[in-house]
C-alpha cells in the first residue's frame, strides 16, 4: 500500500502499521518494553515511521496478543515467542493444505479423518 492509498483502505488492511508503539502498548494491557523485548526475539517487526518510530499492524497486535497470554501464564519470553511462531506457521500450513484439497476436490471437514477403505 502507498501513501496515496485512501486511509479507509489503509486501515482496513490488517498489515497496515497504524498503531505506535505507546498506543500498541495501551491496547495490550502491557509496556513498551514488552513490545521490544517481543521484536528483539524476533517474534514482531515493527515497520519504522520516517521519524524512526516503531509502527504495528493489527495483526502484529494479534501476534503480540497471543505471546502476553503466554507470558502471563508464566512461560518465558523467548519460549512464548517460539510458540506463538510455530503456532502461526502451524495455521499457514493448515490453510495452505485445505486450499490443496479444495482444488483437488476431496474437501473433507476439518478434524475429520478421510475414509480409507
Amino acid at each position: 500500500m502507498t501513501a496515496d492509498t485512501p486511509l479507509s483502505d489503509r486501515l482496513e488492511d490488517d498489515d497496515y502499521p497504524a498503531y505506535t508503539m505507546g498506543r500498541a502498548a495501551e491496547m495490550l494491557g502491557t509496556t513498551p518494553a514488552f513490545l521490544r523485548a517481543i521484536g528483539e526475539a524476533r517474534l514482531i517487526t515493527p515497520l519504522r515511521s520516517e521519524g524512526g518510530h516503531r509502527r504495528y499492524s493489527r495483526y502484529q497486535l494479534r501476534i503480540a496478543a497471543r505471546a502476553r497470554e503466554l507470558v502471563d501464564r508464566g512461560t518465558p519470553i523467548e519460549a512464548a515467542c517460539r510458540i506463538v511462531i510455530l503456532e502461526d506457521q502451524l495455521e499457514e500450513a493448515q490453510r495452505i493444505n485445505a486450499e490443496y484439497r479444495r482444488r483437488a476436490g476431496h474437501d473433507t471437514p476439518e478434524g475429520s479423518v478421510a475414509d480409507s477403505g
